[in-house]
């Protein structure tokens, strides 16, 4: 009796395992298809900012915190939800982050007032942070064999360039077309499909779940991380390193994690095992992904400004010239894999970052006149070199991380990407500032205090301008150009040394693409399966249910 039950559980593991199998893309697509959403609701309001100042009529302080709400509440409980996911359950966690992300939109839609779009940014940002790290973290258990999950990963990574980067583009058109609302109302449908989906497609996974959940802190974590990042975006708004509102949280939020890190290392059962970051290639990859986005997101921003104010071209017209990048993190993404294999991850990584600083260097070329060849060149080599750094980053951090704290790297490596870009655009927006603001210091025809002012930004510039009469409007018009051009120019450096910085780093990868059997080379394409089971075998602690087809 004993062994026709042996024999009838032996079966039932491997009809689990082959549908397992079976279907793990499309489990990839339903996570990238809910992914996609979250990373097009971090910039398609950005477009829509205008109509919403027309309808509700915010303060300044409403309306930036209409623009913030999202990416602060998100940032700050990525921990919280990632760790949580590995106790209670990542597929759950994920359904609740769909049911608050169609709620949250609801809510957004029939906005009255600002308080209420505010109240619902905020929701969408606790969605989006129950999502984020649950579809990389499912991922990582849904395929076991490296190479396989290094394709997956590198589909998500440019799934998420996409979304992030199409935002805008579809923002305006959905503006020019409909009602700001819309960028909200499209999250409703897709998401009442993705619930069912999610439910009835993507396998149940866990970590470890010995001991209690620490409550307390993942509530350190949470504040920790607000505190940073609203310091850090603060920092970028004002522009003064002495300012209090900046300062202070961000004091604050430091103070809060380095209570977070001396009560993990404490507890006998922590949230986050702090030894992950001994392991030189898991704290180097979170690193490349801070530099990465510490880099380069502060310098999208004042490109789009750039394509704006300078080339004057429209939201919709700045969205499209911006798509060669788009399209070249897509085939990186896609290519990352064989890359991978081929390179390493040190090479890969450190040279993603040398050929992203060349890409940026060479639009140190751009002028005041536009130059389509040389923009779209410029963009297609920042987006190949930009998304393979990343990718390799992220494959290598979830890879050095065991299965069964998966939730905790992913909340870890989405983190570090949420701190690195809020220091990107703090930093590099006071370079910009620093080189933009002499340039108007002295403007013919034009007074100190409005040449003061017109320091601040080239928006603030242009409408200055365009009070004066004609013979100083023309002056200070031309010299804010030049002078923002400059400012450009110089941040256009700066960014690049920090890129190679971020290759130097990149040497404390793995030199090559190892399975998960130590020192192994990673098997060809037709021994994925086999590897599959060997590995499923080797991580008894984390559990998969099978998916129901």
């Amino acid at each position: 009796m004993s062994g026709t039950s042996t024999s009838t559980g032996r079966l039932r593991h491997r009809l689990t395992a082959t549908g397992a199998r079976t279907n793990r893309w499309i489990v990839l697509v339903v996570l990238c298809t809910s992914l996609l959403l979250v990373a097009l609701d971090s910039t398609i309001l950005y477009v829509a900012l205008p109509s919403v100042t027309e309808d509700l009529k915010p303060t300044s302080v409403e309306l930036l915190w209409i623009g913030d709400a999202y990416p602060l509440v998100c940032a700050s409980l990525l921990i919280l939800f990632g760790t949580l996911g590995d106790r209670v359950g990542r597929r759950r966690i994920l359904l609740l982050g769909y049911a608050l992300f169609g709620v949250a939109s609801a809510l957004a839609v029939v906005s009255d007032s600002a308080q209420v779009l505010i109240a619902a940014r905020a929701l969408l940002g606790v969605g989006g942070a129950m999502i984020m790290p649950a579809t990389l973290s499912i991922l990582r258990d849904v395929f076991p064999d490296r190479h396989e999950r290094a394709v997956a990963i590198g589909v998500w990574t440019a799934v998420s360039a996409v979304g992030a980067a199409t935002g805008p583009v579809l923002g305006g058109f959905l503006v020019e077309h409909f009602w700001w609302g819309s960028v909200f109302l499209i999250n409703i449908p897709l998401m009442a499909v993705m619930l069912p989906l999610c439910r009835l497609l993507v396998p149940e996974s866990k970590g470890r779940s010995d001991g209690p959940w620490d409550l307390l802190g993942a509530l350190l974590a949470a504040l920790g991380v607000l505190g940073v990042v609203y310091g850090i975006k603060e920092l970028g708004i004002e522009r003064d390193l002495l300012d209090a509102g900046a300062v202070l949280p961000f004091l604050g939020g430091i103070a809060l994690l380095l209570l977070f890190v001396r009560r993990q290392r404490r507890r006998e059962h922590p949230l986050i095992d702090m030894r992950l970051f001994s392991n030189a290639a898991f704290s180097s990859s979170v690193g490349c992904i801070v530099i990465a986005m510490l880099a380069l997101v502060g310098l999208e921003l004042i490109a789009v400004q750039y394509l704006q104010l300078v080339l004057d071209l429209s939201p919709l017209e700045t969205g499209v010239r911006m798509l060669p990048l788009t399209f070249a993190a897509m085939i990186a993404g896609v290519l990352g894999s064989a890359n991978l294999r081929r390179l390493g991850p040190r090479r890969m990584v450190a040279y993603g970052f040398a050929l992203t600083a060349c890409a940026v260097l060479l639009l140190v070329l751009m002028g005041e006149n536009d130059r389509p060849w040389l923009l779209g060149t410029g963009f297609v080599l920042l987006g190949l070199g930009f998304q393979s750094t990343l990718f390799g980053a992220y494959e290598s951090m979830l890879t050095e991380a065991p299965a069964d704290d998966a939730g905790g790297a992913a909340a870890i490596g989405e983190t570090s990407y949420q701190l690195g870009a809020g220091m990107g655009i703090a930093l590099l927006g006071s370079v910009m500032n620093a080189a933009y603001a002499p340039g108007l210091a002295r403007v013919t025809g034009v007074s100190a205090s409005d040449s003061e002012a017109a320091g601040h930004s080239l928006g603030e510039a242009y409408q200055i301008a365009a009070r004066l009469g004609s013979a100083a409007e023309a002056s200070l018009r031309d010299a804010a150009r030049g002078a923002f051009v400059h400012g450009l120019h110089v941040t256009l450096i700066v960014s690049a040394v920090l890129l190679l910085l971020g290759a130097l780093a990149a040497l404390k990868l793995p030199r090559r693409m190892e399975c998960e059997a130590p020192a192994a080379p990673c098997a060809p394409d037709a021994q994925g399966a086999g590897n599959a089971e060997v590995a499923a075998q080797r991580r008894p602690s984390s559990r998969a249910e099978s998916p129901v087809v």
